[in-house]
């Protein structure tokens, strides 16, 4: 289940958000924390099997509409594809995808899916510099602890081409905690998920759909979906 609940649009620039990040993150990180939560990580390791085939939702109710904003056959990094629904329905329509998981057994049930290797990398591993038209992170960035968040964003917003799109969907809340199976969730608030995307980098603007939607627990929460476009260079 997925449905919308309201859409806003800010318009927001890294030096704008530096005044209101959330508590206890800092703009600057000489050491940026580990980007992931090892008893997360263990879950979808130990249960990807399972999680592949109870996860029988359809792709993310926001794709299509993100996938409309880019030219056709445009390049796509995926953070987070899990089983490969998603980077299967932008393959189908078209696009170059790169799909990539954290973990190993989860690219393992993506490559079967998709008939081809699909690249193990965590978010704070991706290190590529101006090589994607959009990146795509559907209820992956959420797994993210807070304090290492805007080190993966700013990775993401080197990693897109000038005028290049970015879209993740979070669970929302405002404070961060674990669900029953013990995975860490950063629960990020509209205005934090803002501030946060806004300090890792320039964007022409940030957009946000707020909705609710069942989880693999069967609970129905609030999700909020930011999208952004990368400021185009200067010059």
């Amino acid at each position: 289940m997925c449905r919308v609940v309201t859409a806003t649009e800010a318009r927001v620039t890294s030096a704008m958000a530096r005044q209101h990040l959330p508590k206890g993150v800092q703009f600057e990180h000489v050491h940026p924390m580990p980007a992931h939560d090892p008893k997360t990580l263990d879950f979808y390791a130990t249960e990807a099997p399972r999680y592949h085939a109870r996860n029988v939702a359809p792709i993310n109710c926001e794709l299509p509409g993100f996938l409309a904003r880019l030219a056709p056959g445009a390049s796509i990094l995926e953070l987070g594809c899990g089983g490969g629904r998603d980077a299967a329905y932008m393959e189908a329509a078209g696009f170059v995808v790169d799909p990539t998981d954290g973990v190993l057994e989860m690219a393992a049930l993506a490559t079967v899916r998709l008939g081809r290797p699909i690249r193990v990398m965590r978010f704070d591993e991706l290190d590529t510099i101006e090589a994607y038209d959009a990146v795509y992170a559907s209820y992956s960035l959420l797994h993210v602890p807070r304090a290492a968040l805007i080190d993966v964003l700013r990775r993401i917003h080197v990693a897109l081409k000038p005028g290049g799109w970015h879209m993740a969907t979070y669970k929302s809340g405002g404070q961060e905690g674990r669900d029953v199976y013990d995975r860490y969730f950063n629960y990020l608030a509209r205005e934090e998920a803002r501030d946060l995307c806004a300090a890792a980098g320039d964007w022409l603007a940030l957009e946000f759909t707020e909705g609710e939607g069942e989880g693999y627990d069967g609970r129905v929460s609030p999700w909020v979906t930011v999208t952004g476009q990368r400021s185009p260079r200067l010059g």
